[in-house]
């Protein structure tokens, strides 16, 4: 048995969720933050059989895409003001973890 860790975006993760619940898959979701920017994410934990892991991957990859914004970012000092600079950055996609699991108990 896998235990899979799906670190995805919020703006992902309710698509994330339902196309794993849709396909039989239950899902646990965790409200996380972190990253670059430290925006909102979504962990999910999902438990699956050896051979499902790739299927779990593969539906998670098609709900996460990567894409830019533009985001405010401090880059810029100008007659000693502060002035914010926006930056453009890639967001979404998903960062898996993959982990073997020894036991299982449902009570």
């Amino acid at each position: 048995m896998k235990l899979v860790l799906a670190i995805v975006s919020n703006d992902d993760s309710s698509a994330v969720s339902q196309t794993l619940n849709n396909n039989s898959f239950q899902v646990t979701k965790l409200a996380t933050t972190g990253g670059f920017l430290s925006l909102g994410n979504t962990t999910l934990i999902v438990g699956c059989e050896d051979n499902q892991v790739d299927k779990v991957i593969e539906l998670i990859g098609s709900e996460s895409k990567r894409r830019t914004e533009i985001a405010p970012a401090a880059t810029s000092f100008m007659s000693s003001e502060f002035t914010p600079m926006p930056v453009e950055v890639t967001v979404g996609g998903a960062t898996i973890f993959v982990l073997n699991v020894d036991q299982f108990m449902k009570l």
